[in-house]
Order: C-alpha cells, then sequence, then structure tokens
C-alpha cells in the first residue's frame, strides 16, 4: 500500500512541503527504512535504494542520516501541533474542544501511523540540538492540552485534581495509538478518535461525556488534518 493510501482520507499531497521532489521521496523512503528496521540500523544507502537514487544524490539534499530524521520529526510535530491548536482554539466549551482535539490528535496518529511511531519514538537517536527543538514543540503540544483541561476546571465542567498528570496522560493515551493501530482491525481512525474522545472526557469528569464526544466527530469528514504521507509496514 502506497504513503498515501495508508494516510487517513489518503491525502495525497501530504509531504507537499518537501522540494524538490527527489528529496520528497527520499525523506518518504527514511519514513519507510526507519518504521522498518530503526534509525540506528538504518543506513543511507538503504534510504537511497528505496528511493530508487544513488547514496551521492542522497547528500545533494541531506547532509547526514540525522538531518532527514530531523526533518520527519519537525514536519510531523509541527503538523501535531496545527491539529491541537486548532481544536483549542475553535469556538466551543472546554469540553468540545478538548473532545475535538482529542479525536483529531487520534486520528492522525492511527492514520498516519507509520510516520507517528518515526516522530513519537525516534526522539532519543536525535542530537542535542535538534532534540532541543523538538522538545520545543511537545512543550507547545502538551500547553495546547494542558490549557483546555484548565480551562475546563476553571468553569466547573472537569473535575481534575492533577493537570500536569492528567495532560500527560491524555497525551500518552492518544500517542500510544500509533503503536498498535491496524488498517485490517475491527475499527478506522475514526471510531478510535470517538472511542478515545469517550475515555477521556470521562477520566476529566465531563458531563455527559458520551454526546460530547459524538459531536466532536459527527461534522466532520473522514480525515483529520492530513498527516505525512505514511508507507505500509
Amino acid at each position: 500500500m502506497s504513503t498515501a493510501e495508508e494516510t487517513a482520507g489518503g491525502e495525497a499531497q501530504a509531504w507537499g512541503e518537501v522540494t524538490p521532489d527527489a528529496a520528497r521521496r527520499l525523506l518518504i523512503a527514511a519514513v519507510e527504512a526507519f518504521a522498518e528496521r530503526g534509525y540506528h540500523a538504518t543506513t543511507t544507502r538503504d534510504i537511497a535504494g528505496r528511493a530508487g537514487m544513488s547514496p551521492a544524490a542522497l547528500y545533494i539534499h541531506y547532509k547526514t542520516k540525522e538531518e532527514l530524521l530531523h526533518r520527519i520529526s519537525r514536519i510531523g510535530h509541527e503538523k501535531a501541533l496545527e491539529i491541537l491548536r486548532t481544536a483549542s482554539r475553535r469556538e466551543g466549551s472546554p469540553t468540545e474542544r478538548l473532545a475535538d482535539a482529542v479525536s483529531s490528535f487520534v486520528r492522525w496518529h492511527a492514520g498516519g501511523r507509520t510516520t507517528a511511531r518515526v516522530v513519537q519514538y525516534e526522539l532519543d537517536s536525535l542530537g542535542p540540538d535538534a532534540r532541543a527543538e523538538i522538545l520545543g514543540l511537545r512543550r507547545q503540544v502538551d500547553a495546547e492540552v494542558r490549557g483546555i483541561i484548565e480551562e475546563g476546571v476553571r468553569s466547573g465542567e472537569f473535575e481534575v485534581i492533577d493537570v500536569h498528570g492528567t495532560t500527560l496522560a491524555v497525551l500518552s493515551l492518544c500517542i500510544d495509538v500509533a503503536r498498535w493501530f491496524s488498517l485490517d482491525g475491527p475499527r478506522t481512525p475514526e471510531e478510535v478518535g470517538a472511542l478515545y474522545a469517550d475515555l477521556v472526557l470521562r477520566m476529566v469528569g465531563a458531563a455527559d461525556a458520551g454526546a460530547a464526544a459524538s459531536a466532536a466527530t459527527a461534522d466532520r469528514v473522514p480525515a483529520a488534518p492530513a498527516a505525512p504521507e505514511d508507507p505500509q509496514t
């Protein structure tokens, strides 16, 4: 299955920000290789071969293997942040916005699960400077979810004793979907998103959790904002 087909909604324009075409092909090949073999076991020759290019051609676009991982990680985290920021800043109550944030974030991790695994689980393979940049993006991701929960506590919609701990639990729950989700499984990304939105709203003590979770997905097209194109593993 192609990367575009596996992505939720089959978004053919995913990774469209990567140009020229040769650089995009190399980046997609790197996602495939890192997901299949792990970052450290993957060589630049592996990546170039998957892209149908010579090893020398890779260095025209990326100086090192780490530069590829850094770019994959940065783009992935920026997309994840965009999803959560859109949900957190939309109109609606904290309950509605948290349900939207969780369902969208889960759909992104399910629909683009191979890319999401590389983005989320290869952080320690980055060098200090690149890792620091990605950690900064992660702090912004954390802040978007924490902000919704804090607002819900202030308004009386949520009953949460430890906001920071609950934020970590919510994000961990969503991210872990990339580890186990399969398109051959019994649920679609949309169904998993609705289920997790309901679970999270119950976690924070929201009233009418089920109704709010259903409303978060009722008027949406099948896909969340596009995950980067994702190869079959």
